[in-house]
């Protein structure tokens, strides 16, 4: 296989998470890896209610670090909150300075939302409904005028270059062909997402499919609170792959959720009613639907014609398709939304392997526990992007500026056959969703284990089936419920609140064992 070797900072990803990382690092050079064009195909450009942060004056960074612990039912690292909850004032400042359209007040405030869990409304928004998309074209317009970013468009990573214990640089390959080509580099940060789209109903980009955590614990990352899958209450129910997102912002300005007998049912299952912890509501949402009671989320009588104008994203979902929301409450799901689990990170973002260091969805920090407060997922991203790009400049001595990266010509080559991704999809859903019990989890780590078998040569595919297998294992060894991890057939929290630690090989290990045993 042919190696390029660089001096550049090499970035996977490029979303919010990356964007930022590589304007931190300025002017050292930076080699960006993005599948899609740039600003297009990452979560963070789908966010719609914006960045949680203390911006009012009654507000304070404690009392966000205090809901933080709270969400987290009991895992969450409150060194870490505190952290990242002090930074979050500054990390808006710095995004209004790039051009970020925050919406304010006639005053010149922060406009402000309050979301579930959330002891205040403290979650800064643009247009309703457009922060990660607002913040996103921003970023993306900052990166193209720095020149020391440099940018591989129509590029995937698919694996990870390690001498030892050491991460020495990417294997990438054309978006469209498994061909690849290996980047050598002095440090390697992992920005690409989580794993959404590795359910059969997401609210996540197509290709967030878990690949990045994938290829870390592939090359021995370990891996940390894997069973921690966030599932969205309000995704709209109307047939798209992705689900189209009814914000939480919605139930924040007084939505209510109904079910099709008219019965507000989240009243008599929490005293915040629609603002209750996401994991409350999501499972909530799922009983409806499996009662045949179609949930819905009506916002008439709160919004009327004004969710036109203020949420203009979940109006043109409904819209498209043939749903009028001023006139019918909106169908809504449960679906897989943000993953908690990820590689494993310490405070400085570095991972368990030298010269890797991970921010955003695909890493794991201990800011989110078992269940992440609503709008801390871009926060935590910021936050991180910038304590990464600190500790590379720290650690990795930089050199004369570099040469820029030109890849060779990589031809088509076999990529993950879309039958077996809608296998692993509808398995992970049916094993592994909002309700998981024994018998699910041991059935789809059985078909896990056939499906990665069917296409071995598929770095892309088997990317997907070890983060895939990693979130099974872990939810199978976790025996209680716990925030987004609720077992049926363990439906009490235990009294000793644990993190989770596994490497691909101790997720294997078990897979295996069923698999085994299945026979």
């Amino acid at each position: 296989m042919r190696q390029i070797a660089t001096d550049r900072v090499v970035i996977v990803g490029a979303g919010l998470g990356a964007l930022y990382a590589a304007l931190k690092l300025a002017p050292r050079p930076v080699l960006m890896i993005s599948p899609d064009p740039l600003g297009q195909g990452a979560s963070s450009a789908w966010a719609q209610g914006g960045v949680a942060a203390a911006m009012d004056p009654a507000d304070s960074a404690r009392s966000h670090a205090r809901d933080t612990v709270s969400a987290g039912a009991g895992t969450v690292d409150p060194d870490i909150a505190e952290l990242v909850t002090d930074e979050a004032r500054a990390h808006i400042l710095d995004l209004t300075s790039f051009g970020t359209p925050f919406d304010r007040t006639p005053e010149g405030g922060y406009v402000l939302s309050r979301e579930a869990a959330h002891s205040f409304a403290r979650v800064v928004r643009v247009k309703g409904d457009q922060a990660g998309a607002e913040i996103m074209r921003a970023l993306v317009s900052a990166v193209r005028d720095t020149p020391s970013v440099q940018v591989l468009e129509g590029a995937m990573a698919t694996g990870l270059v390690t001498t030892g214990s050491r991460v020495t640089g990417v294997q990438i390959a054309r978006t469209h062909g498994s061909h690849s080509v290996q980047i050598l580099a002095p440090a390697v940060l992992l920005a690409g997402g989580g794993s959404g789209g590795l359910f059969a109903v997401t609210t996540n980009p197509p290709r967030i499919c878990g690949q990045v955590i994938g290829m870390a614990a592939r090359a021995g990352a370990i891996i940390a609170d894997a069973e921690f899958v966030q599932f969205h209450p309000t995704a709209i129910d109307c047939g798209e792959d992705p689900a189209p997102l009814a914000t939480e912002a919605l139930r924040g300005e007084g939505a209510q959720l109904r079910n099709r007998q008219g019965d507000r049912f989240m009243q008599a299952l929490h005293p915040d009613a629609e603002l209750a912890p996401r994991d409350i509501v999501a499972r909530a949402i799922y009983a409806q639907a499996q009662a045949g009671l179609r949930p819905v989320l009506d916002t008439r009588a709160c919004l009327g014609t004004r969710i036109l104008t203020e949420f203009p994203a979940v109006a043109g979902a409904c819209l498209r398709n043939g749903i009028d929301p001023t006139t019918r409450a909106i169908p809504v799901a449960a679906a897989a939304h943000y993953h908690m689990g990820g590689i494993a990170v310490d405070s400085t973002g570095r991972a368990s392997l030298d010269g890797l260091w991970a921010c955003g969805e695909a890493s794991s920090t201990g800011l989110h526990g078992a269940n992440r407060l609503a709008s801390n997922g871009l926060l935590e991203a910021l936050v991180y992007a910038r304590i990464c790009a600190a500790n590379i400049q720290k650690t990795i001595r930089m050199t004369a500026d570099p040469a820029t990266v030109a890849l060779p010509d990589l031809p088509a080559g076999e990529l993950p056959d879309a039958d077996l991704v809608t296998r692993l999809r509808r398995a992970m859903t049916d094993g592994a969703g909002v309700v998981r019990d024994e018998a699910g989890l041991r059935r789809a780590l059985t078909e896990i284990a056939t499906i990665a078998s069917l296409q071995p040569d598929s770095d892309n595919l088997l990317n997907m089936t070890a983060t895939a297998t990693l979130i099974c294992a872990a939810a199978l060894q976790r025996r209680e419920s716990r925030g987004a991890h609720y077992r049926c057939d363990f439906p009490d929290a235990s009294p000793t609140p644990t993190r989770s630690h596994l490497t691909l090989a101790d997720a294997m290990a078990i897979r295996d064992a069923i698999a085994t045993e299945m026979i």
